[in-house]
């Protein structure tokens, strides 16, 4: 039976770039560095973003960008300073997909990796209900 989630993992070039992200945008802490040992397939760290564990171990990352993404629940007055961080940082940030009213906001932005990222304010209950309520006016 499935408990939850356990990790999210990211295939990267460069660990430090990876740590930037997690650590500058996301807000997480570094809690484990492999340094030159490797007990998994490559060097690699751990990171707590919030509870949620994620691991970026160097490898060859996805060769192109897609909508593939992971989506962290965010506040909505909280998103000009992720903004600010993600400009800080020189990340692209991804043109939003179009939104209908009442389903959140989003800043989506890619790392050096082609991962993307999707900062979300809005809930699974908010848009089923808003989707229910069927097409956009």
């Amino acid at each position: 039976m499935i408990e939850g989630l356990s990790h999210l993992t990211f295939i990267v070039r460069d660990l430090e770039k990876m740590s930037a992200v997690i650590i500058g945008v996301l807000g997480g802490r570094e809690i484990y560095s492999s340094g030159d040992a490797t007990f998994s397939t490559s060097r690699e760290k751990f990171f707590l973003v919030h509870g949620i564990w994620l691991a970026a171990m160097e490898g060859e990352p996805p060769p192109t960008r897609s909508y593939n993404h992971i989506a962290f629940k965010v506040r909505p007055e909280d998103l000009p300073e992720y903004r600010r961080a993600i400009d800080r940082l020189g990340l692209e940030m991804r043109e939003a997909r179009p939104r209908v009213e009442g389903e959140g906001h989003s800043i989506y932005f890619y790392d050096s990796d082609n991962h993307l990222f999707e900062l979300h304010t809005g809930t699974l209950e908010e848009r089923l209900a808003r989707y229910a309520k069927g097409t956009a006016a």
